[in-house]
């Protein structure tokens, strides 16, 4: 079992990083925005599911690693953070993007098909890939065991955390539809905003974490 010290800290570094705009939060408001609260709803529970597998490769695969060998651990720990900053400064120079994704209007499709569309998203969202294999084994306690049932642990906070949060902002998109409508350029300011808190998280990450 994951320490109630380690949980309560892996909490908040999720929450900070689950609010930042990114690829799913965009992804959930585009469709809240186009579809409504059903349709943003039901992005937000398939973006939910798309991270099992991911969570799954990384408890069983990251767990060994780090389990095993002291320079790798902080390789990935170093690579992970690179690729945070990475995606703020991305999220940061293509934030006309989100402009156009709360802009656009969406076909309408059937709520199965929104759900697999969430899917997607969440399987391939890079933001999710780099916390999962770089943040999660930071928040592990080696001297407790069973990294990869910390791991998978501390994941299911992360998907359960992300449910909740992303759930809000469908619900808040929905309702602000009007408001978003007459300004897009609002969406790329948020962006960038997410953005630059991204390039804050990677630093912060490579400066500290747990120790092998």
């Amino acid at each position: 079992m994951v320490p109630i010290e380690n949980l309560w800290a892996f909490v908040v570094a999720s929450v900070v990083l689950i609010v930042i705009p990114g690829p799913s939060v965009l992804f959930v408001i585009g469709r809240a925005l186009a579809l409504g609260r059903i349709g943003g709803l039901l992005s937000v529970l398939g973006n939910a599911l798309g991270m099992i597998p991911l969570l799954l490769a990384v408890a069983l695969g990251v767990g060994a690693i780090v389990a095993q060998s002291v320079v790798l651990f902080t390789v990935l720990k170093f690579a992970g953070a690179a690729y945070l900053i990475y995606l703020g400064i991305q999220a940061i120079r293509h934030r006309a993007d989100a402009a156009t994704a709360v802009d656009g209007d969406a076909p309408r499709t059937s709520h199965a098909r929104q759900l697999a569309e969430g899917f997607v998203v969440g399987l391939t969202n890079p933001k999710t890939i780099a916390f999962f294999v770089a943040v999660l084994p930071q928040f592990v306690d080696f001297h407790a065991g069973a990294i990869p049932l910390q791991l998978f642990e501390l994941g299911v906070v992360f998907v359960a955390l992300a449910l909740v949060c992303d759930s809000i902002w469908a619900i808040a998109a929905s309702a602000a539809r009007a408001w978003f409508a007459k300004s897009p350029k609002r969406a790329s300011h948020l962006a960038a905003t997410g953005g630059f808190m991204m390039i804050g998280l990677g630093g912060v990450l490579a400066l500290s974490g747990n120790k092998h």
